[in-house]
């Protein structure tokens, strides 16, 4: 059944219960309409007031199921205005829509543009009934804006899981020119049926949000433009790398904005940095427009933001205008010409509870954890401390153990707040075990040299290097893979380094 009026022609149909429903709305501009849209409804102000009142109602077990996360009036807008020049007609895909607070944000920016398109199509997926009738209202609001500006406007609802939908087209999508994404972000079990349609796509996928982009890219005609928010997580680390991968082999990178504060987007729901991104399909790698919540932006030639292939193309936010983190990238020595290594401490408490010890005592060797790490040096042991200031040296236990030497640690965790991502200690005694929150550099299994650990030590310590890291990693876990990527000096600058004959300054 079809309902008339001067503003759109709206048709909704229910299929059966084994296919997704799809509401679909079409609208021709009206006779006469001119770009003035000064009467015409705003539906972002609207949208954003759905989103305050709905918001504390939904359920939360809900919402994290399904990774909801709703995006602000002023994120929606800044994503909005990243896309250049409309087509003379926009097909726009916004795959997990929500409210619709994205959708809405490209309408008003393409209806106020001095070229705007001719007409705009949107293809909008919700499977959430209750966001989707929500949508429903905010498309109806893109409808009258577009009318009342000489614009057709035509849009579906998808209810109906994205991914699954995607692979049920078997490779047969449609060619989308503009997509715009806020992705959910839970990760995906090994073993679910999202994961499987994925394999059978051919995207290597660990969370949602990356499998969202992932599709949506395959989904855009060449040239075309993506624009998404999402966790920055996926900017490094071997999880990722494939992401990473397909992302820079299928489009150009051209615009990057982090958001630093937890709560700057999310009220404080998501506990990391994230990130808005924006992609040119099939378009050639060039410059980046870099940007942040506290940094103006600044045009940076991709090699400056992207790592090589042998950096696992790793991407870096050099945010500030010092050199500190460039000097550092263009150090001579990877970990492996240094002859050293870098692994997670051996020691597991669960699996080694009979041979733990509370306190040093004969026939037992120190048992290092992050907490005995101070201020450059090893406090051991911990008086009080609640955890196992020991472990047994038995035969048993004697593989999670290293030979006496000198050793440098870092935490692979920090608190946010703390002024260091990297914070490095030096151990140098007899033999030891650490716990698997440390990260230990040695060499070969065995210590280093003491010049050598106090020279790392420094290296590491360095507000150099915490300037880098904090442009690959938003996170507050630094890896081993992490510190493996990192860029070194010399063996012989270390050296001289922990001897004191040189200072930071002379070598980075």
């Amino acid at each position: 059944m079809a309902n008339r009026s001067p503003l759109r022609t709206r048709r909704s149909t229910m299929t059966n219960t084994s296919q997704p429903h799809t509401l679909t709305s079409a609208n021709p501009p009206l006779a006469g309409a001119s770009h003035t849209v000064c009467a015409a409804r705003k539906p972002v102000a609207q949208v954003d007031r759905r989103r305050v009142e709905l918001s504390p109602k939904l359920d939360p077990e809900q919402r994290r199921r399904l990774g909801q996360f709703m995006t602000p009036a002023s994120v929606a807008r800044y994503m909005a205005t990243l896309f250049d020049a409309y087509s003379a007609h926009v097909r726009l895909l916004d795959a997990g829509a929500g409210l619709g607070s994205l959708t809405a944000a490209f309408v008003e920016a393409a209806v106020s543009a001095s070229a705007p398109p001719q007409s705009i199509d949107v293809t909008a997926f919700e499977i959430d009934p209750v966001l989707a009738a929500v949508l429903e209202v905010t498309l109806a609001s893109c409808a009258e804006l577009c009318a009342a500006s000489g614009i057709a406007f035509s849009s579906r609802i998808v209810e109906a899981d994205y991914i699954k939908t995607t692979m049920a087209a078997s490779g047969d999508y449609p060619a989308y020119n503009c997509a715009i994404l806020n992705p959910p972000y839970g990760k995906i079990p090994s073993r679910s049926e999202a994961r499987g349609a994925l394999d059978v796509l051919g995207v290597s996928a660990s969370n949602f949000y990356t499998a969202f982009v992932s599709l949506a890219l395959a989904q855009l005609a060449p040239g075309g433009e993506l624009v998404a928010i999402t966790p920055r997580s996926y900017c490094n680390g071997v999880m990722h790398r494939a992401f990473r991968s397909f992302l820079l082999g299928s489009a150009a990178l051209t615009a990057l904005h982090l958001y630093g504060s937890r709560s700057a987007v999310f009220d404080g729901e998501v506990l990391q940095e994230v990130v808005v991104m924006k992609l040119r399909k099939s378009a050639e790698q060039g410059t980046v427009l870099l940007s942040s919540d506290t940094a103006a932006p600044r045009a940076l030639p991709v090699t400056d933001i992207v790592g090589s292939n042998e950096q696992q193309q790793v991407i870096r936010f050099p945010l500030e205008t010092d050199n500190a983190a460039r000097h550092v990238a263009g150090l001579p020595c990877t970990l492996a010409d240094l002859g050293l290594q870098v692994s997670t401490g051996r020691v597991m408490e669960h699996r080694t509870r009979p041979h733990l010890r509370n306190e040093g005592e004969t026939g037992s060797v120190p048992l290092i954890h992050p907490q005995h790490l101070l201020h450059g040096a090893v406090r051991w042991p911990i008086e009080g401390f609640r955890k196992s200031n020991a472990l047994a040296d038995i035969e048993e236990t004697r593989a999670l153990s290293m030979p006496a030497g000198a050793y440098v640690l870092a935490k692979r965790i920090t608190a946010k707040e703390e002024k260091r991502r990297v914070q490095a200690s030096l151990y140098s005694g007899g033999r030891v075990a650490f716990e698997n929150h440390v990260n230990v550099f040695h060499a070969n299994g065995a210590g280093l040299s003491e010049p050598l650990a106090r020279g790392l030590t420094l290296f590491l310590n360095s507000e150099e290097v915490d300037a880098y890291i904090r442009t690959v990693s938003g996170s507050t876990q630094i890896n081993a893979t992490d510190l493996r990527l990192l860029r070194y000096p010399s063996v012989r600058h270390l050296v001289a380094l922990g001897e004191g004959a040189v200072k930071m300054a002379d070598i980075v």
